[in-house]
């Protein structure tokens, strides 16, 4: 996992963004014209990473353990709906909303 803590932060919530889930304080979005490979952001506190969705690595940014841990067991759940968003997203539809960790 990344540990580029001094990155600046990325933007999850600005007009391109579209939020797909939530869950333990933990957003999970998707930008509608984001760059390949498939990915989502995810934001924890001040923390915020891009995950990949096939092999759900960190590609930029860094979450504390536990969180980290809680998006690779929601995100592993749900790896086709997040697959189905991106394409979705790629689209200009907007990311399709994917049920929370529970």
């Amino acid at each position: 996992m990344s540990r580029e803590r001094d990155r600046a932060p990325l933007d999850l919530e600005g007009p391109a963004g579209g939020r797909v889930s939530q869950f333990f304080g933990i957003v999970i979005s998707m930008n509608y014209s984001d760059h390949a490979p498939p990915h989502f952001h995810a934001r924890y506190d001040q923390h915020e990473a891009l995950i990949a969705i096939p092999t759900l690595e960190v590609l930029e940014g860094w979450l504390p353990k536990r969180a980290y841990a809680l998006v690779l067991e929601w995100a592993a759940q749900h790896r086709a709906e997040l697959t189905a968003s991106w394409d979705l997203a790629r689209e200009g539809r907007g990311p399709a909303h994917i049920v929370p960790l529970d």
